[in-house]
């Protein structure tokens, strides 16, 4: 699973400092500001992700997790291989992709069903990591629309393993577009395996 993600401070990353100027500039007009987090990302908190918008891919701001179906918390993963099996993220699959920009992701090793030891997975070739994505609208209880997401994971695999036994669903650079826009090559991506090959940080 990934509970728990890190987009560093936009003074030190250039992508994730591009993100942060689009977004900037198309919410200049915008009422209320919403804030944007950087640093450690927590369920709920509001974040960057990238979607398609016509024939382009836009970053916009939204809040990690669907409400949870059960009325209490959030749902902050979708199991990609069983995700269009589920009401709640099938129609996100056919029209609401988006990409969750990070600079790495969170993950505890377990000993007798405890957490123990913290660790910060990066990839090892890029300082940025493009998490698979579901986006949809929801309301509150104050009867406001907003817009929330999850994230995709699959099966660890072997650079993972060691610490979890799920992992983010990460896209390769051939893949971002195409995971945006084209939604038959989108469902194949869902059920491929995970190659990026990650280090992992104790903290």
């Amino acid at each position: 699973m990934c509970g728990r993600y890190y987009i560093a401070d936009d003074e030190t990353s250039a992508e994730i400092r591009w993100i942060c100027n689009e977004i900037t500039e198309r919410s200049l007009n915008t009422s209320p500001c919403v804030p944007m987090v950087t640093g450690e990302i927590f369920p709920t908190n509001t974040a960057p992700v990238l979607i398609a918008q016509q024939q382009s891919t836009v970053p916009v701001l939204m809040t990690w997790g669907y409400p949870n179906w059960r009325g209490s918390g959030v749902l902050i993963n979708a199991r990609a291989e069983t995700a269009d099996e589920k009401p709640m993220f099938r129609p996100s699959i056919s029209h609401r992709r988006c990409i969750v920009p990070s600079n790495g992701f969170f993950e505890w090793d377990h000993t007798q069903g405890h957490a123990k030891t913290k660790f910060l997975l990066q990839g090892k070739d890029s300082p940025l990591l493009y998490m698979a994505g579901l986006y949809s609208e929801f309301t509150d209880k104050l009867g406001d629309k907003y817009t929330a997401y999850v994230i995709l994971t699959v099966n660890a695999n072997a650079s993972v393993r060691p610490i979890h036994d799920r992992m983010p669903l990460i896209l390769e650079p051939g893949q971002y577009d195409r995971w945006l826009h084209d939604e038959k090559y989108a469902r194949t991506i869902l059920l491929t395996p995970c190659l990026a090959d990650l280090a992992a940080i104790m903290m």
